[in-house]
């Protein structure tokens, strides 16, 4: 198993939350996501490392960004 956390910008309310969770939940081997709004932070949880190139795309066309 293999998690990685990124930082989403942009994120003001739970909807905004349940957009990119929906999102970053359809990239392929993700088996979990969670969003923590007061920070920002997206944890990613995968059956093995995912290029997070593909994530900041689900990000993306949630209407949001990944911050490197």
């Amino acid at each position: 198993m293999s998690v990685a956390t990124f930082t989403v910008t942009g994120m003001t309310c739970g909807h905004c939350v349940s957009s990119v969770k929906e999102e970053v939940a359809e990239v392929s081997g993700v088996t979990g996501v969670e969003v923590d709004l007061a920070t920002g932070l997206l944890t990613v949880e995968s059956d093995a490392p995912v290029e997070p190139g593909q994530i900041a795309a689900a990000v993306g066309a949630a209407g949001y960004q990944v911050v490197a």
